[in-house]
């Protein structure tokens, strides 16, 4: 079974995706990477409010199997970020591309979105692993 690729997404090669909303973009962890941690236990997060950098860790979820930390796919500031995620991890195995978002960002350089790699691209660096 293929995991679904949002097409209104962009792709980090680290696995985290943004979505523009408007000035915003919403922030999350594709659900091949969902898929590769298993079952989530923990999800930590930055405060609204902090500043984050493209390529630079911002948080970390933690599954039976690892650690992983979160790079950002982009630099901006933090509007918000998913309290429900934090209180119950099993959201974002549960819907990585909806419910199971991880933060909103103001980018500070809306161009980077346009680094990352769009559908089409993610699915051929993700596919056979």
């Amino acid at each position: 079974m293929a995991l679904p690729i949002p097409e209104d997404c962009r792709y980090a090669d680290s696995h985290e995706y943004a979505r523009p909303e408007g000035d915003s973009a919403r922030v999350g962890i594709s659900a091949f990477a969902v898929d590769q941690l298993g079952d989530i236990v923990f999800v930590e997060l930055p405060e609204v409010g902090a500043t984050i950098s493209q390529g630079s860790s911002f948080g970390s979820v933690e599954s039976v199997k690892a650690v992983e930390e979160l790079l950002a796919p982009i630099s901006g500031v933090v509007e918000a970020r998913n309290e429900a995620v934090l209180a119950s991890p099993e959201e974002l195995q549960n819907d990585p591309y909806g419910e199971g978002w991880l933060l909103v960002v103001r980018p500070s350089d809306p161009l980077q979105l346009e680094g990352l790699m769009d559908a089409a691209a993610y699915g051929a660096a993700v596919e056979g692993h």
